[in-house]
């Protein structure tokens, strides 16, 4: 199975990504986590990116709060898919972020996940690894029918609650 590269432009992302790391791990995706900066480490982010695909990365995960420039700047470097996950800073509440993340030029996507959306930055992950792994496609199958049956468990448990 191709590896899951965690890329945070600092530690301060560290939180977030931890969602990421158990949410791979609970799937048995194979991951690596670093930091790289767009800003700060250029060069070593670009050298990642380029080298991603030939050791063995499927997807590549980023995330980055303000400017958040991580993921474009990974994603001009590679054509495997990137994954940005805007991080909420206290300047704007992660707007700058996502804005800064969701608004690629043409020809360089980046998919971008809510702010804060670890989690669902590695199901996104997994989706697109899954597409050449049918054990992997079958362990989302099994997920997204234990999660709508805790959904109507609550339902059939809501009309008691009410009543408290």
């Amino acid at each position: 199975m191709k590896k899951v590269a965690i890329i945070m432009g600092s530690d301060s992302d560290l939180p977030i990504l931890k969602k990421t790391a158990a949410t791979l791990k609970s799937f048995e995706i194979p991951y690596e986590t670093h930091v790289y900066s767009a800003h700060r480490t250029p060069e070593e982010a670009k050298a990642f990116a380029q080298s991603a695909k030939k050791n063995g990365f499927g997807v590549i995960i980023c995330a980055a709060g303000m400017a958040a420039h991580l993921a474009g700047a990974f994603a001009a470097n590679t054509t495997l898919p990137v994954i940005g996950i805007p991080c909420r800073s206290s300047n704007l509440d992660g707007l700058d972020a996502l804005l800064s993340t969701v608004m690629m030029p043409s020809g360089i996507p980046v998919a971008t996940v809510a702010i804060d959306g670890g989690a669902n930055a590695a199901l996104l992950a997994a989706e697109i690894l899954a597409l050449g792994d049918d054990e992997l496609s079958r362990k989302l199958d099994e997920k997204r029918v234990k999660d709508a049956a805790a959904v109507l468990k609550k339902d059939s448990e809501i009309a008691l609650r009410i009543e408290e």
